[in-house]
Parts: structure tokens; C-alpha cells; sequence
């Protein structure tokens, strides 16, 4: 939360659906320091319970809630005043948990009576694509703006954390092995921080009649290639390693041919996603719109690959007076 916030959302109930992951639990910090009380909804609300410490006595409530089960929804949102969707996936029923399904959630919103609807989407989200996590993603746009026409969509790029499962897969393979292969070496994306995504979702839920209907690209400030992004955490670790740049044609035999089985390094889709890139349109408003100054990987990563170098903070040599 940046220095000098004020408590404008205190006393407002805001339900965060699929709120128990990695960043229903910065957004929740985010929140709940601007005075929110919170409903964290999720089909395992245990995963939640690490959120209740961050807040006062009676602030964060849990409840079971199954997106594709609406009868739940019906329950979750009695009594809110805003609605946070966190909910995606890459595999399973998507129709139902990111797709057109989500028409139910809009229309049980807007009988409830909530003020606001802020839904997280992804960049890259489209219609027309073949890749059934882009398309759906684009078609729960559509449904939640059809169902309740005031929602602001939040299209992000890869978020980033010292918690993250993105930065830390790739610094934990790096500290393992020292040859690795890179897939789709050339594709670019704009890694935002979570904290920075989490400050624009509250300004939105701060100020709801101004973003009412509106989609913004949630990037970060820099664009970064697949191939860079190994070699700065391989830095940062203070680890020499070699990287295999694979070209894109042995990329896609590998995905294709392998990507099923379990323990796949990316399937089919993904790599399709990989290859496309994830990077921000330039043609819709993004986070200085929203009133959040974006940093980038650099500030943190040298100090986040700490623990990934040998011997840890014990590594480093110290110069004595």
C-alpha cells in the first residue's frame, strides 16, 4: 500500500471471490489497511485463514462459494457493497468458472444491489482465439458486462511477488541445474508487481463511478523477453548457467507432443500463450490511469534471490573493519 493512503474504503464490505491465492491475499492486505471489512469466498476457505491475522477482530469473514455453482453465489453477496473476482484457470471447466458462466455472477450482483464489480481478466484476452483460456476469458468479459453494465475489467499481465509461483519456478530451476533449455526465448511480457495490481483494485472500489464500464491493460513498465528474465534471476543468484535458447519450431514439437503427459514443462496451450506474448495493447488505459506509478522486477529481484543463492544470506563475503 503506498505512504499516506487514507482510509477510503472503511466500513465498505468487499467480497472477494476466489479470493484464498496469491493475490487474493495481497489484495486482501491492500484492503484491509484501507479500512475495508472482507468476505474471502473460495471453495476451500481454509486456504483463506492465513488472511484473517491481517485484519481486526470481525473484519475478514470466510465462506464457501464454488463460482460455477451459483445457488452459492446467492448467499456470498447478501449484504456486500463490492465484488472482487479473482477466479481463473488453465484447465477444467472454463466455460462455467471464467467464461460465459460468469453471466450469473453479474446478474446475482446486480440483484444484490452491489455498488461495484471489478473483474480480473488477463492481457491477451480474445474472442477469437483457439486457445480455450484466452477465449473464455474474453467471453466472461462480455457476460459480466452484459449482466451488470457498470463492471470494471482489469486485464493484467504476469504479476510478480517475493511469494509469486512465476519468478520462483524459474529461480528454483535456475539454483538446480546448470545447463537449461528456454522455451519461446524471444516472447515479451510486462511482469507487474501484485502489490501495484492490488493498489489499482482499491482505487477502483475507492473512486467506483469513475472506472464504471471500463477495461484497463495492467502492465508493468518494462518489457522483458523470456530469454532476459532467466539470465537477470541467474544474476541475481550469482549463479553462471547456460542457457539453451530453443527455437520456436522445436518448441512447439515439444509442447505438442509431450505437453499432455504429467510433468510437461508447458502443453499445447500454453505455448501457444508463450509464443503470442503478453504484453500490454498500448491501445486501452492502464495503471498511470488509475493513479499507481508501476515498478519494476529490478527493485526487488536481488533482493528476493537471496535464498536462492549457495548458502543463502551466509554466501555473501563481508568486508571487516
Amino acid at each position: 500500500m503506498s505512504k499516506g493512503r487514507t482510509r477510503d474504503l472503511e466500513g465498505r464490505l468487499v467480497a472477494l471471490i476466489g479470493g484464498s491465492g496469491f493475490f487474493g491475499t495481497h489484495l486482501a492486505q491492500e484492503l484491509l489497511a484501507r479500512g475495508a471489512r472482507l468476505r474471502v469466498c473460495s471453495r476451500h476457505p481454509e486456504r483463506a485463514f492465513r488472511v484473517k491475522p491481517l485484519g481486526t477482530l470481525g473484519q475478514v469473514q470466510q465462506v464457501a462459494v464454488d463460482i460455477a455453482k451459483p445457488h452459492t453465489l446467492d448467499v456470498a453477496l447478501t449484504g456486500v457493497d463490492s465484488v472482487v473476482n479473482l477466479v481463473g484457470a488453465f484447465a477444467g471447466n472454463l466455460d462455467a468458472v471464467q467464461g460465459k458462466g460468469l453471466r450469473r455472477l453479474g446478474e446475482i450482483a446486480a440483484a444484490k444491489g452491489v455498488q461495484a464489480l471489478v473483474h480480473i481478466s488477463a492481457i491477451g484476452a480474445d474472442a477469437e482465439s483457439d486457445v480455450a483460456y484466452a477465449r473464455t476469458k474474453a467471453q466472461g468479459e462480455e457476460a459480466l458486462q452484459e449482466a451488470f453494465p457498470g463492471v470494471t475489467v482489469l486485464r493484467p499481465s504476469v504479476m510478480f511477488g517475493e511469494d509469486d509461483k512465476f519468478i520462483n519456478m524459474f529461480a528454483g530451476l535456475i539454483a538446480a541445474f546448470p545447463v537449461l533449455p528456454v522455451f519461446g526465448p524471444a516472447a515479451k511480457f510486462q511482469p507487474v508487481f501484485v502489490d501495484d495490481v492490488a493498489e489499482a483494485v482499491g482505487n477502483v472500489l475507492a473512486a467506483p463511478a469513475a472506472h464504471a464500464g471500463k477495461t484497463y491493460e495492467i502492465a508493468g513498465p518494462e518489457q522483458i523477453t523470456m530469454a532476459d528474465l532467466n539470465r537477470r534471476i541467474a544474476k541475481a543468484e550469482h549463479r553462471g548457467r547456460v542457457f539453451l535458447d530453443l527455437p520456436d519450431s522445436i518448441s512447439s514439437a515439444i509442447a505438442t507432443f509431450t505437453g499432455w503427459l504429467p510433468g510437461a514443462p508447458l502443453s499445447r496451450d500454453q505455448w501457444k500463450l508463450l509464443a503470442q506474448g503478453n504484453v500490454a495493447s498500448g491501445t486501452l488505459p492502464g495503471l498511470k490511469e488509475l493513479g499507481v506509478h508501476p515498478r519494476p522486477l529490478e527493485l526487488f529481484l536481488d533482493r528476493w534471490a537471496v535464498r536462492y543463492r549457495k548458502y543463502g544470506r551466509f554466501g555473501a563475503k563481508t568486508r571487516l573493519a
